[in-house]
């Protein structure tokens, strides 16, 4: 039994004992108590005056009465009107301290048996990434970590975006004005080459337009018949017909992008188990729109076009085939869920997609759970805010999108300019100094980008995100390369603090308690964070853990204590706190040093 357990295993016989009720250990509760008062947990005895028949302040004293003179933890307590604050007993904490040290699978619970896939990244093939793409990779590749440490078998998957019109304009527009360059000619990477043209096709297109409205068109008619337009669209039509020579295009460019991705996933510390592509799926989901008129879920309109009622469930009539037979988004989406199951047989399937696509994630999964597909309670929509800069929002046909490769590099110089200048590279040697920056401006990157929750909108600020103080990546790799230092001290002089007995430690001070007790809620948060979909759960924790250890060792001298036990002990939980950092940023995909 577990401290917890213990705890309220108490509070459940002092309502038998002084009230006379039987209560229900799943109604009972402890929430951490809040910092500003004294105590570890605080039971909440509102919900149970009906049972006391007295204030809420008579009843949480009764009941802490009770606990410190029955339950060993419980060395004190104090109530806050209705909020019981229990003070626990430091010297529990050995005990509990000694129980981490056996498990030998730090952060990660046991497998659950279920599949999930993770879909992240889906970038398009006419542009390079850009800074919404980092939140989107860095939360889909943390949440899949996250969920491995929760046991399940753990599949990431990128859906290309890799046909369609605006991957046409970015072709008509190589066609026009490329030359023939390619990435090698031109120095530039090859998803960058890409964008050049979806660029330059934008200026072209507004161009046309405005020499058609200077000869007398609308503004519309003048948007629909730019030549440069009409040529993109035919050009679609021509790679949905086979055409040799677009295909072959197609190819080649997409060839370019593909390495240039690669480059920038490497660099971000991401993968895949598994590519989608459009242009292979794109067709899919029209045998489901006729399974749906078959099972009624679906009904066709006097136009042949076929349509989902989903007013019953708060949304409005939805189209899923268009009368001429054409796919729409929803159509395609539909076959892949399928696809997917076919190929994983999934329990679960994750969709990292920005908010702007919420309701039409909310149809696909209404559909698919009218259908009955066996995996359709497992589907979710992990929704995220947008990432703005101070400068605004970004728009990537008018190149002002901030690209992900000069915001890593950015981050890297900044790293670099940042450490130099406070002197944390002594002893480096030019190798070594360039992976620490590597691993503080994209740990910084990361870190700023996830410990916001992901439903909210968020401001990214490069300057703030690398600071070595605050809650921040840096201060959290600063704090494990702290540790690291000490453990070598320790192991320089001789300090063997493994498989040791400390029950013959007989004072645990608060800072180490309070230490302890946060070592102990890891495997929960990662629990809590799997369950609600959110790396920002597992980067606050990590902040208040490396919080909580340098208060430690501003308060506890370590190697200045005169008994050996009491020395190892100090050593030992320094050691079980850079492993649980070291675990608990790997979940958010960031690397920690060693020394700094």
């Amino acid at each position: 039994m577990n401290i917890q357990e213990s705890i309220l295993a108490g509070v459940q016989l002092a309502f038998q004992n002084i009230f006379n009720a039987d209560v229900p250990l799943d109604q009972l509760a402890l929430a951490p108590t809040r910092k500003e008062f004294e105590g570890t947990y605080t039971f909440v005895v509102f919900p149970f005056l009906k049972i006391s028949q007295t204030t809420p302040e008579n009843t949480a004293n009764q009941i802490g009465s009770y606990l410190q003179e029955n339950v060993p933890e419980v060395a004190g307590f104090n109530v806050v009107k209705g909020f019981l604050n229990l003070e626990l007993n430091n010297q529990i904490w050995i005990g509990v301290f000694q129980q981490l040290l056996l498990n030998k699978n730090l952060g990660q619970l046991p497998p659950n048996g279920q599949k999930v896939m993770v879909e992240y990244s889906s970038p398009n093939t006419n542009k390079p990434l850009h800074l919404g793409h980092l939140r989107n990779n860095f939360l889909g590749y943390s949440v899949s970590q996250i969920l491995k440490a929760n046991g399940y078998e753990v599949i990431k998957a990128n859906l290309v975006n890799d046909r369609g019109i605006h991957i046409c304009k970015s072709m008509v527009a190589y066609q026009h004005f490329g030359n023939g360059e390619t990435p090698k000619s031109s120095g530039l990477k090859g998803d960058h080459l890409a964008g050049k043209y979806y660029v330059i096709f934008d200026q072209e297109y507004k161009k046309q337009i405005a020499e058609l409205v200077a000869s007398g068109q609308t503004q519309d008619e003048a948007k629909k018949n730019a030549p440069i337009l009409l040529e993109a669209q035919e050009m679609l039509r021509k790679w949905e017909a086979h055409d040799e020579e677009v295909v072959s295009l197609w190819k080649l460019m997409n060839e370019w992008v593909y390495a240039g991705f690669d480059e920038t996933y490497k660099r971000m510390g991401v993968d895949f188990d598994k590519f989608y592509y459009e242009s292979d799926t794109y067709l899919l989901g029209k045998d489901i729109v006729e399974e749906g008129l078959e099972k009624g879920v679906f009904f066709k309109k006097e136009n042949g076009s076929v349509w989902v009622d989903l007013t019953a469930e708060g949304l409005d009539e939805k189209l899923v085939l268009r009368g001429d037979g054409t796919s729409v988004y929803i159509t395609q989406d539909m076959g892949t869920a399928d696809l997917k199951y076919e190929d994983f047989k999934i329990d679960k399937s994750v969709y990292v997609v920005g908010n702007e696509q919420d309701y039409h994630f909310d149809v696909l999964y209404k559909i698919m759970r009218k259908l009955g597909r066996p995996y359709g309670d497992g589907l979710f929509h992990l929704s995220y805010g947008m990432v703005d800069l101070p400068t605004g929002k970004m728009k990537s046909r008018e190149g002002t999108v901030v690209d992900a490769d000069e915001l890593m590099q950015e981050m890297v110089d900044t790293a670099e300019s940042h450490t130099k200048e406070l002197g944390k590279i002594e002893g480096f040697n030019p190798d070594q100094a360039t992976e620490l920056y590597e691993m503080l401006g994209l740990g910084a990157l990361k870190y700023f980008l996830l410990k916001v929750d992901p439903k909210k909108r968020m401001l990214f600020n490069p300057q703030e995100s690398i600071e070595f103080q605050g809650n921040t990546g840096p201060f959290i790799q600063y704090s494990h390369a702290r540790i690291a230092s000490i453990l070598r001290k320790a192991k320089q002089i001789g300090i063997e603090y493994h498989q040791v007995d400390f029950s013959k430690v007989n004072k645990v001070e608060d800072s180490e308690a309070a230490l302890i007790f946060l070592l102990n809620d890891f495997e929960k948060k990662i629990a809590q964070a799997g369950e609600s979909y959110s790396p920002s759960i597992i980067a606050q924790y990590l902040f208040d853990l490396a919080k909580e250890y340098n208060r430690f060792y501003a308060d506890v001298p370590i190697f200045l204590e005169n008994d050996p036990a009491i020395v190892a002990f100090r050593v030992a939980l320094s050691d079980l706190t850079a492993q649980t950092i070291k675990k608990g940023m790997s979940l958010l995909g960031i690397s920690v040093p060693e020394r700094m």
